[in-house]
């Protein structure tokens, strides 16, 4: 009759001690199985203990059981080692592409289990016995199974590499430190990795010091969020109490502005509508009399070609278009610049600011043709003065204001000022309360030893060497001195002929980004002139190199 086959493996006919096939197999009371001389050499070890147990399941027997060889067991076992009946391995146990194979299987491979450094052999559980029972192999160095055992060979004399050469950083065999390396620094490689070693662990510690450090910063920067949200939010709540009070104060000159822009946009609008009428109707007769031009040229009888050539009417006169200079990109943009300007004191920004934001609304000039381009005279410049004051929280300590802050003066003792963040702390400077938009046209009377006229963002640096006017990319600044001028910007400086006077004048118009320095006496003479793009609207500025006594006011011009 058929025989089903049954699906048994090596380990349920091995020894849990010795972990090899069952030699002259006993069983304890317990039912496990034992080689005779495993179970016997465990029970002598424990006769002092005079309880003996299972090496297995841990029950213990009294007196010593006396042991019997199971003879269907033992005939079992060798019918087994003949015949090599043995269930087929699992699928799981053959090597795949990613897996270390046994050189020593023959057809599909199985998975290594260890590699031999001395045999630079890589074995599967089978063939890796021999290691474990052979005197001579137990002493061989068995590692994980690895596929790289051929780079542990040397490719010259085909023997394992177990020295290091420390002259050339490189593994080599012994043979090799007799021969290409000899007289170099060699140790064992076994020596050199146990220095390695030391030096790993203590990039090892270093690694957990910076790991521990980072996490202390990540808690830290943890706790700065919380901190900057907490804060934003009660910005956020503060803002919105302090902009309903705004609106409710903005209303009234929201429609103004409003009323105001329209009325410009429609003034504006027309003139080019009717500037452009004037052209298509010049278009069209040009056209017309082109035609008839092209018309004449085709008369074959030169006697009629003639008599008509005489006789065309002469072109109306063109209009003039080669003046008009469309202002480029910005229009009204300046308009939403000055409007966009709130400050805590709404009712004197109101006061204050109301001048400048209908200046601004009728300096919008879409063709330059019908303006004038930047003034050649005190008089021309004098229609776009503006009256600026200082802002008291910007003021270094040591620069008293007066004159209705329009005067700074450099002294010898601080002032007591409050505690502000825009305030300068390490330049004798002070920035106006008023931003510049569109045109605008101020003067500065100095005395003492020099002074700074500047014109600045409002987020440049408060401290430090990048605060200082004309050493960052955020202000331009004119020195002027008693003996000469300078002009610097961005930390470069351009020397600067022209008359010396006490009185500098400046014109800024923002959209054209054009900021001029003027020397102002009888005559304005032109020191210097920047050509750029302004992306914010500006402050005038003072600075003092020079200490007590030294002064600086805007002008009152009109």
């Amino acid at each position: 009759m058929a025989q089903k086959g049954v699906q048994l493996d090596r380990e349920t006919f091995s020894c849990s001690i010795c972990l090899d096939l069952l030699k002259d197999p006993v069983a304890t009371p317990c039912g496990h199985s034992y080689c005779m001389n495993c179970i016997k050499s465990f029970w002598d070890e424990e006769d002092k203990k005079k309880v003996h147990s299972c090496p297995q399941c841990r029950q213990t027997f009294t007196p010593r059981p006396v042991l019997l060889k199971n003879t269907m067991l033992a005939v079992l076992v060798e019918e087994l080692k003949k015949t090599g009946l043995q269930a087929a391995p699992a699928d799981h146990c053959y090597a795949g592409p990613e897996d270390v194979a046994c050189d020593v299987c023959t057809g599909r491979k199985l998975k290594a289990l260890k590699s031999c450094l001395v045999c630079v052999v890589s074995y599967c559980e089978q063939h890796l016995q021999p290691h474990y029972d052979v005197a001579q192999l137990k002493k061989h160095k068995l590692v994980d199974p690895s596929n790289k055992l051929q780079e542990k060979i040397c490719s010259r004399h085909d023997e394992v590499m177990k020295m290091f050469c420390r002259t050339d950083q490189q593994c080599i065999c012994y043979l090799c430190s007799v021969d290409e390396h000899k007289g170099h620094d060699t140790v064992s490689a076994a020596a050199e990795r146990t220095e390695r070693q030391r030096e790993l662990e203590v990039s090892r510690q270093n690694i957990q010091q910076r790991i521990q450090d980072r996490e202390k910063d990540v808690k830290l920067l943890q706790q700065e969020v919380e901190a900057i949200n907490r804060s934003a939010d009660k910005a956020v709540e503060d803002s919105e109490e302090i902009f309903t009070e705004l609106i409710r104060l903005m209303e009234k000159r929201r429609s103004d502005v409003k009323q105001q822009v329209r009325s410009q946009q429609e003034t504006e609008v027309s003139g080019v509508r009717e500037l452009e009428e004037k052209l298509q109707q010049e278009i069209t007769e040009l056209k017309r009399k082109d035609a008839e031009l092209m018309k004449l040229s085709h008369t074959e009888d030169h006697t009629q070609f003639l008599h008509n050539y005489s006789s065309l009417s002469p072109l109306s006169e063109s209009t003039e278009s080669s003046s008009i200079n469309i202002r480029p990109l910005r229009y009204f943009e300046d308009v939403t610049a000055a409007v966009s300007e709130v400050r805590d004191k709404l009712q004197d920004v109101l006061r204050e600011k109301w001048t400048n934001i209908s200046q601004t609304v009728t300096d919008v000039d879409v063709l330059l043709s019908n303006s004038q381009p930047e003034p050649k005279t005190r008089a021309g410049f004098l229609k776009y003065s503006r009256e600026i004051t200082l802002d008291p929280n910007t003021a270094h300590t040591k620069l008293l204001l007066s004159e209705g802050n329009r005067k700074a003066t450099v002294i010898g003792k601080q002032q007591s000022y409050s505690s502000h963040p825009d305030r300068f702390t390490d330049r004798w400077q002070v920035l106006s309360r008023e931003s510049l938009t569109g045109r605008c046209y101020w003067e500065v009377e100095w005395r003492g030893g020099g002074v700074d006229v500047a014109v600045t963002y409002k987020n440049i640096s408060r401290a430090g060497d990048e605060s200082e006017f004309g050493y960052n990319d955020k202000s331009w600044m004119l020195d002027c001195r008693k003996t000469c001028y300078k002009f610097w910007f961005n930390n470069n400086q351009t020397p600067v002929s022209g008359p010396q006077s006490s009185r500098v004048g400046v014109f800024l118009d923002h959209s054209a980004g054009i900021l001029s320095f003027y020397s102002v006496s009888e005559t304005m003479t032109l020191l210097h002139r920047v050509q750029t793009t302004f992306t914010q609207p500006l402050y005038a500025g003072l600075g003092f190199y020079f200490p007590v006594g030294s002064t600086a006011e805007f002008c009152k011009l009109k």
